[in-house]
């Protein structure tokens, strides 16, 4: 083993995940720059490091300095401290304020940030509020360094470290020595696997308490993001003895149940009392939708009774519109009925009776809200109606302080009436959130289209509410005149009813297929479209009015290699940074991936990328017109959006979609997976595949199994004083 001391001038490769670097060091009264390959976690460029490791010869790149491990150390020289405050490690040094403290400190300038950081006050254009920021980022760093330098022995990737740091803060190795799996549970994108690795190098035993407990909820955890609310006791421990590894699984419930992390209720499934077990949040979920609908049910609306012919009458003759029979039925029970559930698919009118419904109702109460729960689903609720909708998340006010929302049954909302567009995109959590703070007296309207896909979260909220038969529903089902000149909406009822969309080309239609089998072809094609035909053709705009979507994120024409390729065609800049192995830059199109509160972003949320700060790492995205920043050790909470899922884009619409559909996607080609895709599309659909993927998704009516008990929990509730058993709505 051999020692070299210097500092790190640049990267030529460097992993954020595996911390494998390639990195050009400047060791001290050297003209060369020394080629250094291994692993190096949490390095930054300007960084001085001691070396440890041995010469080795690559037959391609030369002499290479081959590194078994390093130490960090101050740098020694002026050079290297300007290069280091420099490298963007201490926000709010920059390489201007770094030659500016250099220059006035020398080679105390360290020490002094160190001891005495007051004196950079000196420094013109250096303030107070600049001061503050560097003190807390040096302290900061400090405490990171050491929680990587833990991490790095327990085999932890250094872009987990400064996560880690910022949620548990000064007590982070402590905590992550006391219980490693608390990880999993706290921090996205830890999961359980790499909780348990860490566990298992800390010398955790494979059948300990804490890892059998951390692992069923990590089971129904990754359950839920399946959909599920809940499953069967016995299939949840089939399921962890082949994740987990070991055989005394069940060992762990009654701990778990006795702590009240889980719940365990037994219900009717294919004729047999069946134990089945929740997370204790989401069965608090389910049993509170019951119980708040009950609530809701039992009170008297305040709106005063109506003639409801005249009314609608007059509303026919206010907005010069005439409406069918069903149309009239929907008004009349949405004007009479505590709760109703009007749903049915595009074109049947759905808009037209809700602005009759608004304007009625308007003439009784000015205490209206509308809501939706995605940020363009709202913006669209809000066009269509002229009047303001919010999304659902920032109807209830997000509680900051303490977590959760500031609306709920103590601080309700203040409404007698209360419309819900888009209601098949809410899972069960968010609906139990919703329902809690909508008044007693008010009357509620959820409109949505349950032949679209469920929500991403867990549950099938309002196809169980309908399938209790104790909501009152409308299903529209007649298309309108002025719909049936759209090939779009024709298409998605032959979908929707099974039956091949019509592909037949039409220069003048909005619907168009597009044949090609080859997936590498395929790829040429959509480049074009995107790119080249449909900006000419149709005026429109590559990145706001074209959204591609696809069913899988693998392959050749999955998702992530779509991004990549569209990217590389659309916003081909070479000023980047690399994060997660993705490429990001300043004009990319990006998807939140996950409800974030603190930055009021919700999962599907898309926005551009304006501004990237590698001094402050961080970065800009303009969502709709709001700015938000993020840290660069945030960016796994979002991704590229040139192409995005279906389930993703639920309750969105572009002015265009271009929807892949291959047989190379056959595990995932669902009818109601099409549908859905089919339905985003405003003025433009284009089908681009083969169609023998088209014939396989119309025909294949299944659906995932979810499991949930909300029907067993509404139909207890609202009909008997007992828990009745019943057959348990597995959805197929």
């Amino acid at each position: 083993m051999e020692e070299i001391v210097g500092y790190i001038e640049r990267f030529t490769y460097h992993d954020e995940e595996s911390g494998y670097t390639v990195a050009q060091l400047k060791e001290p009264k050297k003209k060369e720059l020394t080629c250094v390959v291994g692993k190096m976690l949490g390095v930054k460029p300007g960084e001085t490091l001691r070396c440890i490791g041995t010469w080795k010869n690559h037959l391609v790149h030369g002499r290479q300095f081959e590194l078994d491990h390093f130490k960090s150390e101050r740098p020694a020289d002026l050079i290297g401290i300007k290069k280091y405050l420099g490298s963007g490690l201490i926000k709010g040094i920059g390489p201007s304020y770094a030659e500016k403290i250099v220059a006035a400190f020398g080679l105390e300038t360290l020490d002094v940030i160190d001891s005495n950081p007051e004196k950079l006050l000196t420094i013109k254009g250096l303030g107070e509020s600049k001061l503050n920021k560097i003190v807390e980022c040096w302290q900061a760093q400090k405490s990171i360094r050491q929680v990587m330098i833990f991490l790095q022995t327990h085999g932890v990737s250094p872009a987990y470290a400064q996560k880690i740091y910022k949620t548990y803060g000064d007590s982070s190795i402590e905590k992550v020595s006391e219980n490693p799996y608390r990880l999993a549970r706290d921090i996205f994108g830890i999961g359980f696997k790499m909780a348990d690795e860490i566990a298992q190098r800390m010398g955790i035993a494979l059948n300990s308490p804490a890892r059998l407990a951390a692992g069923i909820e990590f089971l129904l955890n990754e359950l839920s993001q399946e959909g599920h609310v809940c499953i069967p006791e016995a299939e949840l421990i089939q399921l962890g003895h082949e994740k987990l590894e070991v055989d005394n699984i069940e060992a762990a419930l009654p701990v778990l149940l006795e702590e009240r992390r889980i719940e365990r209720l037994s219900m009717v499934l294919d004729g047999t009392l069946t134990p089945f077990i929740w997370l204790r949040n989401l069965y608090v979920a389910e049993t509170g939708i019951s119980a708040e609908l009950k609530r809701i049910l039992q009170q008297q609306s305040p709106l005063r009774a109506i003639d409801t012919d005249k009314a609608i009458a007059w509303a026919e003759s206010k907005l010069n519109i005439q409406l069918a029979p069903t149309q009239k039925t929907a008004v009349k029970k949405a004007l009479k009925e505590k709760t109703l559930i009007i749903t049915g698919g595009p074109g049947t009118g759905k808009s037209t009776i809700t602005n009759v419904i608004l304007l009625i109702i308007s003439e009784l109460t000015p205490r209206l809200l509308l809501a939706a729960p995605t940020g363009r689903a709202a913006k669209r609720m809000t066009e269509i109606t002229k009047r303001h909708a919010k999304t659902i998340h920032s109807l209830l006010e997000v509680n900051f302080k303490e977590g959760g929302f500031k609306r709920n049954r103590e601080n309700p909302l203040e409404c007698d009436f209360i419309v819900i567009d888009e209601s098949s995109m809410i899972d069960t959590p968010l609906m139990h959130a919703l329902l809690k703070a909508i008044p007693s007296q008010a009357r509620v309207l959820f409109i949505g289209d349950i032949n679209q896909l469920p929500s991403v979260g867990p549950g099938n909220v309002l196809k169980d509410l309908i399938g209790t038969q104790l909501i009152p529903t409308v299903e529209l089902t007649e298309i309108f005149r002025q719909a049936q000149g759209s090939q779009i909406i024709l298409n998605a009822h032959r979908i929707n009813r099974g039956t091949v969309p019509d592909l037949k080309p039409n220069r003048e239609g909005d619907f168009f297929f597009i044949e090609e089998n080859i997936p590498e072809k395929l790829l040429t094609q959509l480049i074009a479209l995107v790119s080249v035909r449909l900006p000419h053709t149709y005026k429109l705009s590559p990145l706001h009015d074209i959204q591609v979507l696809a069913p899988m994120r693998r392959g050749v024409i999955g998702i992530e290699n779509l991004n990549n390729v569209l990217q590389e065609a659309l916003n081909p800049r070479r000023d980047y940074i690399m994060r997660g192995g993705r490429r990001y830059a300043i004009g990319d199109k990006v998807m939140q991936m996950r409800n974030n509160y603190q930055k009021e972003v919700y999962n599907g949320d898309i926005g551009f990328i304006e501004n990237i700060d590698p001094t402050e790492e961080s970065l800009i995205i303009n969502y709709e017109g709001r700015h938000v920043e993020y840290e660069f050790s945030e960016l796994e909470e979002i991704t590229l959006a040139y192409a995005v899922s279906i389930h993703k884009y639920q309750g969105s619409e572009s002015k265009c979609i271009i929807l892949l559909i291959h047989t190379s996607h056959f595990k995932l080609l669902t009818r109601n997976l099409f549908y859905t895709g089919v339905t985003r599309g405003k003025n433009l659909v284009i089908l681009l595949g083969n169609s023998k993927a088209v014939f396989l998704a119309t025909n294949n009516n299944e659906v995932q199994k979810r499991y949930t008990g909300l029907r067993h929990f509404l139909l207890s509730t609202l009909t008997f004083n007992e828990l009745p058993k019943i057959e348990l709505p597995v959805h197929v």
